[in-house]
């Protein structure tokens, strides 16, 4: 395990050291307010559909994918620009906005296309076994947010369907629940690990993984885990929870 322990803390000085990048992955749909994720959960509900990732026909058909045939759309609030005019109707120069409902988005339930692109994997791992073993499960992604690679709650992580590295998310996702992270949520705040500590955790795992598995995703998990410190260092207290979590979701699914 010593000679493990130093391995993996030359990977994790590297992740905090090397170049990074921070993924289009996490810009490539709209954000949506609170409201409109309401009003889609709603609309979805009523045509026995779950949520998921939003976007207009015009930003799927650039993700590859189409509307599938007599789908409608269901409507969100969305600001317009009105130009203020005089008794003559002219323009004055002054414009205020307005917010309407109109029907332009379509959920990723809605539309199909090529298959999504072949999941990077080792055989020296399986991700069923590793999940039966951890005792996680993984559930249905079920959010409207897109640029949501994934998430945890409980003893349960859900990834993305259009998740840009979907192992690497699996890792992260896994990582927040042998942290502990998801078990905090029924703690005091003060109790808690504040969340820029928990995410450079995570993804600390995630990067250690996906180096030991030979994985792609190492570029993009540094410039994460670069993000959340934010000029910080990782602490020992850290890195030992790191290498502890890594450790025990390698040999899971080994």
């Amino acid at each position: 395990m010593e000679q493990k322990t130093v391995a993996w803390s030359t990977m994790l000085s590297d992740a905090v050291t090397q170049p990074g990048i921070i993924s289009k992955c996490y810009s490539t749909f709209h954000g949506y307010s609170m409201g409109n994720q309401m009003l889609a959960y709603t609309q979805l509900a009523t045509r026995n559909m779950g949520l998921s990732p939003l976007a207009t026909y015009k930003r799927w058909s650039e993700l590859g994918r189409q509307v599938k045939k007599g789908e409608k759309a269901i409507a969100l609030v969305m600001p317009v620009t009105i130009n203020k005019k005089d008794g003559a109707g002219e323009k004055t120069g002054e414009c205020f906005q307005w917010f309407i409902l109109k029907n332009n988005w379509f959920s990723l339930d809605q539309t199909e296309g090529d298959a999504y692109k072949p999941e990077s994997v080792n055989p020296a791992w399986d991700k069923s076994k590793a999940l039966e073993t951890l005792g996680i499960t993984e559930i249905r992604f079920d959010n409207p947010n897109g640029n949501s690679q994934g998430y945890a709650i409980g003893k349960n992580i859900a990834i993305n369907p259009v998740a840009a590295l979907p192992h690497k998310t699996r890792f992260h996702e896994l990582a927040h629940v042998v942290l502990g992270h998801t078990a905090e949520n029924a703690m005091h705040d003060d109790d808690r690990t504040p969340k820029d500590i928990r995410e450079v955790e995570a993804e600390s795992v995630a990067y250690i993984l996906c180096s030991v598995l030979d994985l792609p995703g190492l570029v993009e998990s540094r410039g994460y885990i670069q993000s959340w410190l934010s000029g910080a260092e990782i602490t020992d207290k850290s890195a030992q929870r790191i290498f502890g979590a890594a450790d025990k979701i390698l040999k899971a699914g080994a």
